[in-house]
């Protein structure tokens, strides 16, 4: 009987790959889940794994072939073969053989990280090698962009080998560490603990001995770079191909870094204050909220207009419902709910606001999936409240509270991030008075919310004091116009000073 090695599904958007090596050859026995190739995308190293145990018959695409999503790669042929599979393990499981079946390894593989996620930190290691696991008991934690992810045991059995190192960059599918069957299997810790160090090192110097991947041979070739000018980030230090474009990147901006200014070495520091500082490294989390907040700066047109809103109206409304709100409903009423209703209102009105620009292309949502901007400890996050135009004021503030709540918890699913058409961002929690909020791309418009204080208003002619809020849309002048602008938060200050345009749609 024979099994078809195909293409997995390698993402959004990405339809072909590259074969970057075979680990087997024709004739090689292979173990079921057992890695049989590498796969090189425009993003991503994919590892091609064995969906049956028998013996490789037959190899349909070489190294440097260009292959696409399910096509055929090779052939296993089942059988009496497979039982030879084990012979290829290391030391590792020949230790662990005398236990018969309690023998077999099970491989802690990088879980799926969510869409346009590729990579991920080794953030901690709740076990070290030779500890006892249980079965989805948590193994380590990883970070990424955006969220935290725990890694439970997929077996019962001992931690036998780490390969993914804290603070390693792993790709997702790609291999954490490898679970034996058996207590036996802690024996060969030692050795297997210091394994991976030598790798290590070799990645960061020379891979003579590592085959690197084809497309990047041929782009260090186009590049005039050597192997030992760009570090790989592959398996046992391989140079893929966007470790080339990395460093013809990082070639290119090296002239201009050295000729601005801004850009010089940090001030000499003092002995004594150098013993009092401390550095940190930045999380993956805060590396891309900076990543992300400057790209929004170089690529939209991003201006800032102002307004204020006299809360009384709905203040009174909240402090007279309130209560029976959370009596019927079990969630208490806040003034997000107030602001999401005034938003989706205005933005139907002045529906730039909820666009984004694609290409030459600009794309309107005739839907609202607002994003509410959340500080937690870990750094800024933005939850996204799907169909907001949809809901209840109930149903907004449930979303909110569950959304923030799983926020500062640290598990929000990258679904749960993505998607947003417009953002709110309340600065008045920390107690900010005015501030311009800048765009979470690719939105076009974001809208600042800042702290209630009373101030002397002419009312009628009389000076009165009023709850007032200062208000601050920023927005891409690149597809919003000034006139949109400002006819959208005007709408939104309407809406909020008397709160029963809302309900009667105005």
């Amino acid at each position: 009987m024979t099994t078809e090695v195909r293409v997995p599904t390698l993402g959004k958007s990405v339809t072909e790959a590259t074969v970057a090596t075979w680990f087997k050859k024709p004739g090689d026995s292979v173990a079921v889940d057992e890695m049989l190739c590498e796969l090189e995308t425009d993003k991503v190293t994919v590892e091609v794994p064995s969906p049956a145990a028998g013996t490789l018959a037959e190899i349909v695409a070489g190294e440097g072939e260009t292959v696409g999503v399910d096509a055929l790669l090779a052939n296993i042929s089942e059988g009496g073969a497979a039982t030879a599979a084990p012979a290829k393990a290391e030391a590792p499981a020949a230790a662990a053989a005398p236990s018969g079946d309690s023998g077999k390894s099970v491989d802690v593989m990088v879980p799926t990280l969510g869409e346009s996620v590729s990579e991920a930190t080794v953030s901690t290691w709740f076990k070290k090698v030779g500890d006892t696991v249980a079965q989805d008991e948590m193994l380590c934690e990883l970070e990424t962009d955006k969220v935290s992810v725990e890694v439970p045991a997929p077996a019962a059995g001992v931690l036998s080998e780490i390969l993914a190192a804290e603070g390693a960059t792993v790709a997702a599918g790609g291999k954490l560490g490898v679970i034996g069957g058996s207590a036996g299997a802690a024996a060969s810790a030692p050795a297997q603990q210091s394994a991976p160090a030598p790798a290590a090192q070799s990645s960061g110097s020379s891979s003579a001995d590592v085959e690197n991947a084809p497309s990047a041979k041929k782009a260090m070739a186009e590049a005039g770079l050597s192997a030992d000018q760009v570090k790989g980030s592959g398996r046992d230090g391989r140079i893929m191909k966007d470790d080339v474009a990395k460093a013809v990147a990082a070639a290119a901006s090296a002239p201009a870094q050295t000729s601005a200014p801004a850009a010089a070495p940090r001030a000499p520091v003092s002995a004594d204050d150098a013993a009092r500082e401390e550095r940190v490294k930045m999380t993956r989390l805060r590396q891309t909220i900076a990543r992300r907040l400057k790209d929004a700066q170089n690529t939209a047109a991003i201006l800032t207009t102002y307004n204020e809103v006299d809360m009384t109206e709905v203040m009174a409304l909240r402090n007279e419902y309130k209560d029976l709100f959370e009596k019927k409903h079990g969630v208490r009423l806040g003034f997000m709910s107030f602001f999401t209703k005034a938003c989706c209102h205005a933005l139907r009105e002045v529906p730039e606001v909820n666009a984004e620009i694609d290409g030459t292309d600009i794309v309107y949502k005739n839907f609202v999936h607002m994003g509410v901007a959340a500080g937690t400890p870990q750094g800024l996050v933005v939850p996204v409240i799907r169909d907001a135009d949809q809901m209840s004021f109930a149903e907004i503030e449930k979303a909110i509270a569950e959304k923030g709540r799983r926020a500062r918890d640290g598990k929000l699913s990258m679904a749960e991030m993505q998607g947003g058409t417009f953002t709110i961002s309340n600065g008045g929690v920390y107690g900010s008075l005015m501030s311009s909020p800048i765009l979470n791309p690719p939105q076009s418009g974001i809208l600042g919310m800042h702290k209630i204080q009373d101030r002397p208003m002419v009312i009628n002619g009389e000076i009165k004091i009023r709850p007032m809020m200062y208000l601050a849309l920023s927005y891409d002048h690149r597809i919003v116009d000034g006139k949109g602008a400002v006819t959208f938060l005007v709408r939104v200050k309407e809406a909020l000073e008397d709160p029963r345009r809302l309900l009667m749609d105005l």
